[in-house]
Order: structure tokens, then C-alpha cells, then sequence
């Protein structure tokens, strides 16, 4: 009997310790509550100030025994935080991180970009055991952040499993609405995980939304069991950032085995004050300085209404659904000084683009002016550029959105610090790429191609792959931008025909005939986007001898003669894979085959380049005016089609018939 009782007190306490449970609506008495950090954390008017450590002083169990298949329980958190800043000006440092770790604080890890939770020689080592939830405020290039106001998921380390730009869904919208994590406004988080599902919801809104919204900005499916011990600590942590910033939590609630008890808005203590709360001098200086004020207050107000007018948009009712996709006019314009000539990046039979910064998020953003006929086409035209920005690749330039304005049509990117990898391989540049980075860009654009052509939700044929349209970020990787002829269709459908569009050199012979696309005509373009890249020179050069203008045959003979590597750009000198060089330019031959069936798909160019597959036979291939065929093959008309069809600008495009 004794026996028997012990054991259910034994299963009362674990049962107990499972379905812990706790909730801080507000901090008044900071019990159960431990701190490290400068100053040992503070705790100010019922609310924590995080400098360092904050976490709850208990062990949690999340697990029944100690291996590392033994499942997790499921869990949940939510927490109302605000980052508020005395000078905007300045730099708010790194945000900070809800954490799930082995120990109380983390010994022996770093501020700043570590968030406190790791240091230079431990991340993505499993032996962190460390699951984290990072707000961060600063854009840290090694660690692949998307921006400097985004929200990730971390595991045993900072490259973020997944993230995304910081906002919310309102009902059932498509498209998050933002919000800035520097704003100094509470906002509320919630972090939960699904032990049966193997999955982790992360949302954020701001407070004054009360329930929490229906789509989480974050889903992920991970299996935590191999990450967290039995025993764990959870809490927060935060980088010291700057002296003028100050990261607040006002309130906390966590749960096992069940949702975390909801927080008490009216109950949740009041940020304090910003600056000094010392009277206006209005009162002091008296009239004169009214009168003043006054004259001023009408030279602003007819300056709002010229500027008003200036910056007046085109905005229809369709247009409303598509939310933070749109941006406002004036805010690029403040962003790139109203489109001033020392921020114009390059001018094109596009348009112009320019470099910006937003005025609010102060992100980076590349911003291309198209001239347009607003038409019937319009509508769908936009629609598709929504759509686009949706897509997420580290391989793929960002598009964030758009913005319409009397005869101009503007599109808004991720600004690329090192522009286009054209510049890197004409005219005898500055900088030359060495093999080992040109290689890694090609490989690159094959990912992102591919993820347009078999990994998004639709098909997209991109239609103008090539060097300019290739840009380059801060860690020289290659990106595919400029979306402005892309198509969109279903998994297993054609986009409907259309007229002849892209960039003479690089035309599909069988699109220049009948103006299809299909991804077959994306292969043929990235095929002699690999000469462009592996030859150092462009398509078609007419200047050359009669035999060397277009590029693809002068690789043919030089292969033909036995001596492929003898097409090479002259520029790599002897630094180069043999093997690699030769690789990419077989595969570009097998990419630009006359018949479409004949190339491979993206699927296989990224298997040919991993070396997972080798390469077919291309002993039976021979010349044509553009692209190579089997012996047997036909076509040649629409060969010379291709070469005689000029470029067409997206201008014509935007009119409509898409």
C-alpha cells in the first residue's frame, strides 16, 4: 500500500511539472523571475527593462524522459514587449529573442549579433540544445537575414530555420500588413508548438488587435525532440544594443500540454515616457512667438497641398485588396529624394531605377520607374506582380510591391549592394570574378530558376534570364531579378500565347515563332546565360569574324575541334576547375538544342551541376544559326527567327495583352 501511494505522488508531481503553467500581467513582485545582464536586469513600474537574461527561475519539463527521441510535450507562450528608442536617429542594436535553454542564462556567450545566446564558435552546434524566437532589429548579412525587421526561428544557432518581415494577417488576407518592431508600441507574440503535429506557429500583432489572428505569420514543421533535454529553462534574452534603446516585456503567460492563459490588456503596465516632461515654453515667449507659429503653419500647409498634388496617385477599387503591396507614391519618393540623379542606379529601354531607403523601415529598396498606358490589361498585369512578391528564395531578388501614378507604373525590389553581374564580366571591369565565385552564382541562378519553374504554388517562366538581369548581394551570390515579362500559370498547364518578348540573343527559337513560353524557353536562356558567364562575352557580338558572332557557335567548334576549353574566358587565366569549366559549357550546349523536348529541365541542370547525374552523349549534336541540334532535327526557320527578332522593351507589355 505504501508502495502504491508513493507512485501516485511520484506521477502527481511529473504530471504537475508537465502541465506547468504561469502568467505575469505585469511584473510588480518579480517572483519566480531570475535576471543576469548590466545592472542585473531592472524592473521599472511593474514592467522588466531586458538587458541581459530574464527567465523563469523554475526548471520545465518538456519531455518524459531524457533520450533524444523521447517526444516533446506541446507548449505555449504569449508576451507583450515594446523596443523604444530616445533618439530614432541612432541605431537601435540587435532586438531581442524568447528562449527555450538548458540552463538559467546562457555562460559564456556573446552580446550584440549573438542576441546573448550563442558566440562565434558554437552556432549550429546540436549540442546548444537552444530553440529561440528571435524579434531582430538589425539585418546581419552572415547570419542570411532578410532584413532588419523580421522575425525567425532559430535552432542551436542565428541562420534562422525561417523567417519573415515583421507584421500581421487581418482576417483571412493574403498578404501580412506591417509593422516595425522599432515602433516603441506594445505589440504581442505568440510562440506555440504542436507536439503531435511536429509543429511551430509564431504570430505577432499589435495589442490593440486583441485576438490573436487566425493565420500565424510563422508556420514550420520541425520535430523539437532531438533539440530540447527534459529539463528546460525558457525566458527571454536581449544583445545590449544601444544606451538610447530599451527593450521592455510587460507581460507573460506559459503553459504545457495546453494554450497559454490569454494576458489582461488594462492590467499590463504603462510604458514610461520618452525624454523629458517638461511644460511648452509656448506659454513663455507669448504671442509673438503664436503669430509665428501661425504664418509658419500656413507656409506648411500650402507646401502639404502643392506637394499633395505633386505626389498624386492612380488608385482604383481593385486595388484596395491587395493591401502592403502598394506603396504610397510620396513614400517612395521621400525614399529615393525625390528620384534625384545621384541615386540613379542605370536607365534601360525599361526605365529608370533608383536606389532608396524607406523613410520608416529604413530598408534598402531598388525602385524601377515604367512608363504604361493604363489599358485593359492593367488590372491582371498588377495582379501577377502581387502574386510575384510572394515568392521567397535566397536566389531571387525580392520583389516588395508596386505603385501606379498618372502614366508610370513603379515596382519596388530589395536593393543588391553590388549590382549586376554584368558589369563584373564586359569592359574589361575593374573587378574580375574568379571561377569559384562565377560557378557559385551559376549554380545559384539554377536554384532559383528551379524554384520558379517546380517549388513555388504556380509555374513561373521567368522570360528574360541573362547576366543584366542578375544581381549580385553583399556576399557576392547571384540573384534573378526583374520579374517585369515573367508568366504565370498552374502546375501542369501552358501560359496562354502571346506576342514575342525578351532580349534578342537569348530568344527560344520555337518562342520567336509563335510567341509561346514555356519552361523549356527559361532553359534555353539560362543556357546561354552559362556561355555569358563561362566565355565572358555576350551572345552576339557583330564586331567579331563571321564564324565567332554568335557565341553559341563559336563554342560548338571549339568543342567540335576537341578543345571546348579553348572558348573560356581568356580573363580566369589559369585559376579554374577543369572540370568545371568544361561542365557548364557541355551543359550550356544541351540547354540551347533547337526542339524544346531536347533540353533538360531545371530539375536535371541542378542534378548535372551537383554531379549527381552525368551528362548525356552530345557526340551526335551539330551547328545551327542559333542553338544546337540532333542531326536529324528540323527548324532552322525558326532559328533564324530568333536571331532577327529585336529586343522588345516591357513598356510595350504594360499596355495590356499579357
Amino acid at each position: 500500500m505504501f508502495v502504491k501511494l508513493v507512485i501516485i505522488l511520484v506521477v502527481l508531481v511529473v504530471a504537475a511539472a508537465e502541465d506547468l503553467s504561469f502568467i505575469y500581467n505585469g511584473f510588480e513582485s518579480g517572483e519566480n523571475i531570475w535576471q543576469d545582464g548590466p545592472g542585473g536586469g531592472v524592473m521599472v513600474d511593474g514592467l522588466f527593462k531586458i538587458t541581459g537574461h530574464t527567465f523563469y527561475a523554475e526548471p520545465v519539463t518538456f519531455k518524459n524522459d531524457s533520450s533524444s527521441s523521447s517526444e516533446i510535450f506541446s507548449f505555449s507562450t504569449t508576451f507583450v514587449f515594446a523596443i523604444r528608442s530616445e533618439d530614432p536617429t541612432v541605431s537601435s542594436g540587435h532586438g531581442l529573442a524568447f528562449v527555450i535553454s538548458p540552463t538559467l542564462g546562457r555562460p559564456g556567450v556573446l552580446p550584440s549579433k549573438y542576441f546573448g545566446l550563442f558566440n562565434g564558435s558554437n552556432l549550429g552546434n546540436m549540442n546548444n540544445h537552444v530553440f529561440a524566437v528571435e524579434l531582430d532589429t538589425i539585418k546581419s548579412t552572415e547570419f542570411n537575414d532578410i532584413d532588419n525587421n523580421h522575425i525567425g526561428i532559430d535552432i542551436n544557432g542565428l541562420n534562422s530555420v525561417k523567417s519573415a518581415t515583421a507584421g500581421y494577417y487581418v482576417k483571412d488576407g493574403r498578404y501580412p500588413r506591417k509593422l516595425s518592431l522599432v515602433s516603441g508600441n506594445p505589440m504581442k507574440v505568440w510562440v506555440e508548438y504542436d507536439g503531435t503535429r511536429k509543429q511551430i506557429n509564431v504570430t505577432l500583432a499589435p495589442i490593440s488587435v486583441g485576438k490573436k489572428p487566425r493565420i500565424p505569420l510563422l508556420s514550420l514543421k520541425y520535430d523539437l525532440s532531438p533539440v530540447l533535454n527534459k529539463i528546460m529553462y525558457v525566458g527571454f534574452s536581449a544583445s545590449t544594443g544601444s544606451v538610447n534603446t530599451f527593450r521592455y516585456i510587460l507581460g507573460w503567460s506559459f503553459r504545457m500540454n495546453g494554450q497559454a492563459q490569454e494576458l489582461v490588456p488594462s492590467q499590463l503596465p504603462k510604458l514610461p515616457r520618452i525624454g523629458d516632461k517638461k511644460l511648452s515654453k509656448l506659454l513663455t515667449y507669448g504671442v509673438p512667438v503664436m503669430a509665428v507659429s501661425l504664418v509658419l503653419l500656413t507656409i506648411c500647409l500650402v507646401v502639404f497641398i502643392i506637394r499633395r498634388k505633386k505626389c498624386a496617385e492612380l488608385l482604383e477599387d481593385w486595388e484596395l485588396e491587395y493591401g502592403p503591396q502598394r506603396f504610397k507614391y510620396e513614400e517612395l519618393y521621400k525614399a529615393t529624394k525625390g528620384f534625384g540623379k545621384e541615386l540613379l542606379l542605370g536607365v534601360g529601354g525599361f526605365g529608370e531605377v533608383y536606389r532608396g531607403i524607406l523613410p520608416t523601415s529604413k530598408i534598402e529598396i531598388a525602385v524601377k520607374r515604367v512608363s504604361h498606358k493604363s489599358g485593359q490589361g492593367m488590372k491582371e498585369f498588377v495582379a501577377e506582380i502581387v502574386s510575384l512578391g510572394r515568392l521567397r528564395h535566397r536566389n531571387l531578388v525580392q520583389l516588395l510591391g508596386y505603385c501606379r501614378r498618372n502614366g508610370e507604373l513603379l515596382l519596388v525590389y530589395d536593393y543588391m549592394p553590388n549590382g549586376s553581374l554584368e558589369k563584373y564580366l564586359y569592359n574589361q571591369p575593374k573587378i574580375t570574378l574568379n571561377w569559384s565565385q562565377r560557378f557559385r552564382v551559376i549554380k545559384g541562378v539554377a536554384s532559383g530558376l528551379f524554384y520558379l519553374h517546380e517549388g513555388w504554388e504556380q509555374v513561373v517562366i521567368h522570360r528574360d534570364v541573362k547576366a543584366s538581369n542578375v544581381l549580385l548581394d553583399q556576399e557576392l551570390n547571384g540573384r534573378l531579378g526583374d520579374f517585369g515579362l515573367a508568366r504565370l500559370c498552374a502546375h501542369g498547364t501552358d501560359p496562354q500565347a502571346t506576342h514575342v518578348a525578351g532580349t534578342l540573343g537569348y530568344l527560344a527559337p520555337e518562342h520567336a515563332r509563335t510567341g509561346r513560353v514555356t519552361m523549356s524557353t527559361d532553359v534555353f536562356a539560362y543556357g546561354i546565360f552559362l556561355l555569358e558567364v563561362a566565355c565572358g562575352r555576350r551572345p552576339i557580338e557583330t564586331q567579331r569574324p563571321e564564324e565567332d558572332i554568335v557565341l553559341v557557335d563559336r563554342v560548338f567548334s571549339c568543342w567540335n575541334r576537341g578543345n571546348i576549353l579553348e572558348a573560356r574566358d581568356q580573363n580566369l587565366g589559369n585559376d579554374f576547375v577543369v572540370e568545371e569549366v568544361e561542365l557548364v559549357l557541355k551543359l550550356a550546349l544541351l540547354c540551347t538544342r533547337l526542339q524544346p523536348a531536347a533540353r533538360p529541365s531545371m530539375r536535371e541542370v541542378m542534378q548535372y551541376l551537383k554531379g549527381d547525374i552525368d551528362l548525356p552523349d552530345l557526340s551526335f549534336l551539330r551547328p545551327s544559326l542559333s542553338g544546337l541540334a540532333f542531326a536529324h532535327d528540323e527548324g532552322s526557320d525558326d532559328v533564324e527567327m530568333a536571331y532577327q527578332c529585336s529586343y522588345v522593351p516591357e513598356s510595350t507589355l504594360l499596355s495590356g495583352g499579357r
